[in-house]
């Protein structure tokens, strides 16, 4: 079999996880592992379904990098809860989720699922890195619409789309971008940058929707030509549409920055290939089950991993 690389975007999922499943869902300590057992299904669900030869949770080291919000300051602000002394900013996370976090990074681990992330960067960039790096078929898990610049089929990169739910798992390919948005997937980071984002705290060229900013990177291929033609006055252009371009120049200078993931990280030595789990590991994952109350997810998912080691 060739290899298949699955690229979790690791908090799009323990969010959907937790949202997912009650808060009922409890450990024998009465603390709830709702987003941990769901997460685990997930993971149990994705390389049963789509059996990957390799798997990386890729993480948020940074869920708002600096260099991004000194180019656009509105970016993900409605999400910071606080900040901290030395400027740092803190997500804002349901108590009950954030708690679960570290017991989701120790149950990767007995697993033996690597998990990457980088310094000053988003598992946006991680994903984005290894997906562009990788020389396997790939695929993307995430809700996260923003990835849709990845997909390529001529690199058999795709993405697995999550937002409607697991049960309504969707397959984008270069068609179904172009079905969904009339762009192409490399159009798609211009496409965002025009239309903005409220969830990111983009806001996007005023007056220009979707339906605009697709039919503007038809006409004139990107970014850089659509400026190009707002400022040629000899270009055909509806005088309203160069007056919304050239007034958004200062935003459209650095939103691509913001927007495009970014595609040459580096990473130390990782091992990526699921294998089934040694002894160490399955012992250790024993005790994660029994403390956490872990059931029938932990026996789901090492068993899937096993399937998917041969």
């Amino acid at each position: 079999m060739s290899d298949r690389l699955m690229l979790l975007d690791a908090a799009s999922l323990y969010f959907r996880a937790f949202y997912g499943v009650p808060d009922t869902v409890r450990a024998p300590s009465g603390v709830p592992v709702n987003a941990v057992r769901g997460f685990l299904d997930i993971i149990a669900r994705l390389v049963a379904e789509f059996e990957p030869t390799h798997l990386v949770a890729c993480w948020d080291d940074d869920w708002r990098p600096q260099w991004r919000v000194d180019l656009i300051p509105t970016y993900k602000l409605h999400r910071v809860a606080t900040t901290t002394e030395d400027g740092t900013a803190i997500e804002e996370t349901p108590y009950l989720l954030d708690a679960q976090i570290p017991v989701i990074r120790a149950v990767l681990d007995a697993l033996g699922i690597c998990v990457l992330g980088a310094p000053q960067h988003e598992a946006d960039d991680v994903v984005g890195s290894l997906a562009r790096q990788a020389e396997a078929s790939v695929d993307v898990v995430t809700g996260d619409r923003d990835l849709f610049q990845l997909v390529d089929d001529s690199r058999n990169v795709r993405v697995i789309y999550t937002a409607r739910g697991m049960s309504k798992l969707e397959l984008v390919t270069d068609e179904v971008v172009r079905s969904k948005y009339g762009i192409d997937p490399g159009q798609y980071a211009d496409f965002a940058v025009l239309r903005g984002d409220a969830s990111d705290g983009l806001p996007g060229v005023a007056g220009i929707g979707e339906k605009t900013a697709a039919n503007l990177l038809n006409e004139y291929g990107d970014l850089h030509g659509i400026i190009a033609a707002a400022a040629d006055n000899d270009i055909p252009m509806s005088a309203s549409l160069r007056l919304k371009i050239t007034a958004a120049a200062d935003y459209l200078e650095v939103a691509p920055k913001v927007v495009e993931v970014v595609p040459d990280l580096t990473f130390p030595p990782y091992d990526a290939r699921i294998r089934s789990l040694t002894s160490e590991r399955r012992a250790a994952m024993d005790k994660l089950t029994e403390e956490w109350g872990l059931g029938g997810s932990a026996k789901r998912v090492v068993e899937a991993l096993d399937h998917a080691a041969g």
